[in-house]
């Protein structure tokens, strides 16, 4: 089958080596109506995303075997442009750097927040139903700041304020780690590979005064 049908590209694929978390994220999944498959292991998957082409991937990015990131990294070799958000309990930010760069779509702590994870994958469907219209939303700041989930935006503004993460985190209420991990998936939603990019950003949207960026 060279081509998706349209159930394929609403297909959510979960990859997990933890039965309990498995079962509770395609529970989850199926409650809001989408289609899922679940999968054990990275090379089971493997073998069956050949056959299905899913509209995207819950991968976790530390299982025994064919981790995570060894799944991204063969998915890329087959072709296959295919939106990976990445769970784990071990994160830590270089693992997460690696995998944005490879081109992963999110990443994810667990224990993950439900609605987090939901807003996500609808993100990662939406995107794979309409490939021009992200890049044409690239073109448009407004836009691009609107595929943003709330809580990145929460760190958006600060960080184009070029307030730090740690500054950021106790505005925040929350640690610097988890800004770091946010500071990441805002940087890639935006496709901004510099800190004055995400500033120029926000200021092209008319949401600061170049002259007075903390104001």
């Amino acid at each position: 089958m060279s081509a998706s049908t349209p159930a394929e590209a609403n297909t959510v694929f979960v990859v997990d080596d933890d039965a309990g978390m498995l079962e509770s994220t395609q529970w989850l999944l199926e409650s809001v109506g989408l289609q899922v498959r679940a999968y054990s292991d990275g090379r089971q998957f493997l073998n069956d995303v050949a056959e299905n082409r899913p509209g995207c991937v819950v991968l976790d990015i530390r299982m025994p075997g064919l981790g995570g990131l060894n799944v991204q990294e063969e998915l890329q070799k087959r072709g296959l442009e295919i939106p990976i958000i990445f769970v784990s309990g071990h994160a830590d930010v270089p693992i997460v750097v690696r995998a944005f760069k490879s081109g992963a779509f999110d990443f994810i702590e667990k224990p993950f927040n439900e609605q987090l994870l939901l807003d996500s994958v609808q993100q990662a469907l939406q995107d794979t139903g309409d490939v021009t219209g992200k890049m044409a939303a690239n073109s448009d700041t407004e836009a691009l700041i609107a595929t943003l989930t709330r809580r990145e935006k929460d760190v958006f503004l600060p960080l184009a304020q070029g307030y730090t993460s740690k500054e950021i985190a106790e505005q925040l209420d929350v640690s610097v780690k988890t800004i770091d991990l946010y500071r990441a998936r805002v940087m890639k939603r935006l496709g901004a590979e510099r800190l004055p990019d995400v500033t120029g950003i926000a200021i092209a949207a008319g949401l600061l005064d170049p002259v007075h960026l903390r104001a």
